[in-house]
């Protein structure tokens, strides 16, 4: 793989449109995360509620990626990348002229989920302009995009302590703009492929491999996403940091999970995505057990760094498998596979959340979490041998 090939395989400013128009809208699926230790002050909201809160865009997420999965193979790519980022303005509005109550921030967390589906955007448009052999690097790049997050994470909370945390959401709507007018400008329709599906991202679920992938990244990306938007509020709570301090270490951590996104999409091109996928699994299972034991600062800050890029790396291997084992709807499956990283990135941080709130500790969120990573890399293994024998070859997996 030379670097020159990869520049002449696809087309690069649809790639680079593709990484901005993620990273932008990441930026704003986690915002109210980031911005959750100032607004969960303003509201006096409970452990739970704190959880609940961080959870609910990753689960509005969830749904619009299985929707606008299904719109990319009916209006195009481009023009649902354009329309599904015209949608964030509605939310971000809400956010900074309203949310006044704790039933208005989970309605704006819901909407928010909007900019969270430009994955069911960004991947099926990078997927479809580079050929199989470059996929895992092309999409690892273009995942990427998820380092969004460290901007949201750092920048949010300093806007905050000068302007609010309302208004930081109206700020938000100028690199939006800004993003929308790029896109429209720099990203090309890839060519129609021959055969390609229609099918949508429910009608998918029939598919048993389309299951299993969906589980597998419920756990990568789910974990990814629901800590990225929790640790803010994980550091103030356990370790009573300043809002900015804790914003610091969370970032930190983010960071390591979106720069190695696309080493494990290279490393799936020439390891295999399962062998890569099963490896992170277990590490992420054995990191998030010492996690359980409740270190100190600094190691805690060390152990989610590399929990995080070890997830990250895991992304990347997931949707490397994805275009090899369904070439034909990759559309409709990043939606399928994207929704289910949603409903992980959910189920993550409520659960820390109400764990923490009846146990008083933040140890059993963690070991549930590490039994999860378990089961799924158990399941990875058995699926790669099924694989091998079924419908690729060994270097494919």
């Amino acid at each position: 793989m030379s670097v020159k090939g990869f520049s002449r395989a696809g087309h690069t400013p649809s790639l680079a449109a593709s990484l901005l128009h993620f990273d932008v809208s990441f930026m704003i699926w986690v915002l109210l995360g980031a911005l959750g230790a100032y607004v969960s002050s303003d509201l006096h909201l409970t452990a739970a509620q704190k959880g609940l809160m961080v959870a609910v865009p990753p689960l509005g997420g969830c749904g619009f990626r299985l929707i606008l999965g299904s719109v990319v193979e009916r209006i195009g790519i481009k023009r649902t990348g354009l329309a599904s980022m015209g949608l964030t303005f509605v939310p971000l509005l809400w956010a900074w002229f309203g949310g006044g109550s704790y039933a208005q921030v989970i309605g704006i967390g819901l909407l928010l989920g909007v900019a969270g589906a430009s994955f069911a955007v960004a991947l099926p448009l990078v997927s479809r302009w580079y050929p199989p052999e470059y996929q895992g690097l092309a999409l690892g790049i273009a995942g990427a995009g998820n380092s969004g997050t460290i901007i949201a994470i750092l920048a949010a909370p300093r806007l905050a302590q000068h302007v609010g945390w309302h208004a930081v959401f109206g700020l938000a709507c100028i690199p939006v703009a800004i993003t929308w007018l790029v896109f429209a400008i720099f990203a090309k329709e890839p060519p129609v492929r021959a055969g390609g599906s229609k099918s949508s991202a429910v009608s998918m679920l029939q598919e048993p491999d389309a299951r299993w992938l969906a589980l597998f990244y419920l756990v990568t990306f789910g974990g990814f996403v629901g800590l990225s938007g929790y640790l803010s509020i994980f550091f103030v709570d356990r370790f009573e940091l300043t809002k900015l301090s804790a914003a610091g270490y969370a970032a930190l951590c983010a960071g390591a999970g979106s720069l190695l996104r696309p080493l494990g999409g290279a490393l799936a091109d020439r390891l295999g995505g399962t062998r890569v996928l099963t490896g992170a699994l277990m590490i992420v299972a054995a990191l998030a057990v010492a996690l359980a034991s409740l270190p100190g600062l600094g190691l805690t800050v060390a152990i989610l760094m590399l929990t995080m890029g070890t997830l990250g790396m895991g992304n990347g291997a997931v949707f490397q498998v994805v275009p090899q084992r369904f070439p034909a709807a990759v559309g409709p499956m990043t939606g399928l596979v994207g929704a289910a990283g949603g409903l992980g990135g959910f189920l993550l941080p409520f659960a820390l959340g109400t764990l923490q709130g009846s146990t008083g500790t933040f140890a059993a969120g963690f070991l549930v979490f590490a039994a999860a990573a378990v089961l799924a890399s158990v399941a990875v293994n058995r699926r790669q041998r099924a694989w091998n024998r079924g419908w690729a070859l060994d270097v494919a997996v």
